[in-house]
């Protein structure tokens, strides 16, 4: 059966802590991972500042000693909750982290599973850690009831939440956060489209994270406001398994009339491409394609059209607001502070490339 990225990436992680220092080769055969995944993996996470690479070697970046050790100031300890390492958190935490490294503060990781009743086990272990302050990425969707978030309530250090917006009259409205404003993300993109000439958009989107949910609401506001129909979202429940069907609902629809798409994230958007050059649909010439991440978006073929979250810049200034409450400003007022993402226009929507 096979696993996700950052399911790979998480166990990577855990075995490297429990291993200290580790050739690579023999961390793909204690995972029974291939070694080329395992290498990629581990690239992206060293990226991140998680893992630290040498002569085929990988080591925990908080294990570095010696003159190779990360810069650790007297500032305080700050720890971050994350439901998973890999591809959208890799960035968030890799802002987070130069921040922190800038403010001589240090960055404590505690990652998830994608299940809420793992959240409050890891802020345990982070505050028993040490952490004097907290960064949560919760396991919540907008669409999930109060029901398992009453914890965040009894906090004993503040906290800022990540990629997640507090409801209003929740437990978490009188926490500070910072988040990307997908919606506004998602109006980029259908505005763009529409400018081009579209008559509707379709959506292809996932259901089961906060991002999903934030762009599946952003999509039927964008449409109202942007007076088009809005298309019935096409679901994607696993995301490789689903492929086929995704492209053979996208030419139905393009058969209806549907000339552009909305994809998250970029993977599903890259997957799609040769589906739909197989059904006889050229990208952009009968179906412009936008995704959303810009991760590698640019590396698809066509390269793709795609809404950047400002993820390492959500991660930098939750590092910033944390460190205002630690040093004592108590005439500071609750921030819930959006930041917009921005939309880079390549070859796969048929317009001129730009970024805006």
């Amino acid at each position: 059966m096979s696993i996700s990225a950052d399911e790979r990436r998480t166990r990577i992680l855990d075995a490297v802590r429990n291993l200290g220092s580790v050739r690579i080769t023999e961390l793909a055969e204690r995972l029974e991972i291939p070694a080329v995944t395992v290498r990629r993996d581990v690239a992206a996470l060293a990226e991140a500042g998680l893992l630290r690479r040498s002569h085929g070697s990988v080591s925990s970046a908080a294990a570095a000693t010696g003159a190779d050790a990360p810069a650790r100031g007297d500032g305080p300890s700050i720890g971050l909750l994350v439901p998973a390492v890999g591809q959208y958190f890799d960035e968030v935490i890799a802002g987070a982290r130069a921040a922190a490294a800038r403010a001589g503060a240090s960055l404590v990781l505690g990652i998830s599973s994608y299940e809420a009743s793992a959240d409050r086990v890891q802020v345990e272990q982070l505050l028993t850690s040490g952490a004097q302050g907290l960064l949560l990425a919760p396991n919540w969707t907008p669409a999930d009831g109060p029901e398992g978030r009453e914890w965040v309530e009894d906090l004993p250090v503040p906290a800022v939440l990540v990629e997640r917006r507090p409801a209003p009259g929740s437990a978490a409205e009188d926490l500070d956060s910072v988040a990307s404003d997908h919606r506004h993300g998602v109006l980029l993109a259908v505005r763009h489209l529409a400018a081009l000439g579209h008559g509707s958009v379709a959506l292809v989107a996932r259901r089961d994270t906060w991002t999903a949910h934030e762009i599946r609401a952003g999509y039927a506001e964008s449409c109202a406001l942007l007076g088009l129909p809005a298309e019935p979202v096409i679901d994607i429940v696993r995301p490789v398994a689903d492929a086929e069907d995704v492209a053979d609902t996208l030419a139905e629809a393009h058969a209806r009339g549907v000339r552009a798409v909305l994809v998250h994230n970029d993977q599903d958007a890259i997957q799609l491409l040769p589906l739909l050059r197989a059904r006889g649909l050229q990208v952009p010439a009968d179906l412009a394609v936008v995704s959303y991440d810009d991760v590698f978006a640019e590396l698809g073929a066509p390269p793709l059209t795609a809404v950047a979250p400002p993820k390492r810049a959500v991660g930098a200034e939750a590092v910033a607001l944390l460190l205002r409450r630690l040093g004592g400003d108590g005439a500071l007022p609750v921030h819930h502070l959006l930041l917009l993402p921005r939309l880079t226009v390549r070859e796969s929507c048929g317009a001129a490339a730009r970024s805006n």
